[in-house]
């Protein structure tokens, strides 16, 4: 069927491999091997499996972090590792990441004020923002205001903070240019089970008020089931599976889709 509306983001056939010794010679290990997946505007990929399954390469492959060995990635329409520097840098402004860390991603000598406005500095020229330190001000207090902080979070430093008030500081900061595309690499992982259910329901609120779309990527079945509209299962590399979220959880076609949603208890993510 011929399709009118582009995808935001079509990932075609990558694989990645490192160099690995083995004795007395070096072979090529495979990462990521022919995992095709789009991600429509407006909505949320989960991209779930094991530590080690290859989820977080694919994601920085998507970002232009990484470059796949075979393969292509699309993000409206442009070919990222095929980009000039001046796409690659627009490109940049339409994806922010929030990475696993939230302590590691924040630097520790930055105020919040400059943290989250650092993004603004750097592009906000050609998206129209007013660098002008006012406005700048008015813009980091909307911002954390957004992720349910407050002002005094202004003149603070990283380390004053819990680890889920650090991970809203992210959020706040992935949001300075107002992205089309997060994407969210087990963004509350490290944090407790209650702190993580607000995150995520502070994720699901944004997306609604903002229309993002969410690369959401998490060991989690449960979690992932909440959040996405579709879900693509990897496994060791592969991507093994993918559906609509309630269907495939309903009736997962593979046996490590399965034992995926019986590893992983429900979590409190139902209220906000």
């Amino acid at each position: 069927m011929y399709h009118l509306v582009m995808a935001l983001v079509e990932v075609d056939r990558i694989s990645k491999s490192y160099p690995r010794r083995a004795g007395l010679r070096t072979e090529m290990r495979p990462v990521v091997e022919d995992v095709s997946l789009t991600i429509e505007a407006g909505e949320t990929l989960g991209l779930v499996g094991e530590s080690g399954s290859g989820k977080t390469t694919v994601a920085r492959i998507i970002l232009g972090l990484v470059e796949p060995t075979s393969g292509s990635v699309r993000v409206n329409g442009i070919d990222v590792a095929q980009a000039s520097r001046r796409e690659l840098h627009h490109l940049r402004r339409q994806m922010q990441p929030v990475f696993q860390d939230p302590y590691a991603a924040l630097n520790p000598r930055m105020t919040v004020l400059q943290i989250v406005t650092e993004p603004i500095l750097i592009h906000g020229s050609e998206v129209g923002l007013d660098k002008r330190p006012g406005a700048l001000r008015a813009k980091a207090l909307e911002l954390l205001r957004e992720v349910g902080l407050e002002e005094s979070a202004l003149a603070r430093h990283p380390h004053e903070f819990s680890g889920g008030q650090r991970q809203r500081i992210n959020i706040a900061r992935a949001l300075a240019l107002r992205p089309s595309l997060l994407i969210l690499d087990e963004p509350v992982s490290a944090l407790d089970v209650s702190v993580g259910a607000q995150i995520v329901n502070l994720l699901r609120g944004l997306q609604s008020e903002y229309r993002l779309t969410y690369l959401f990527i998490s060991h989690s079945m449960p979690l992932v089931r909440y959040l996405s509209t579709r879900i693509a299962v990897m496994e060791r590399g592969r991507l093994v599976e993918t559906g609509e979220a309630e269907a495939l959880c309903a009736a997962p076609r593979e046996p490590y889709t399965r034992q995926l949603l019986a590893a992983t208890p429900e979590l409190p993510v139902g209220v906000a």
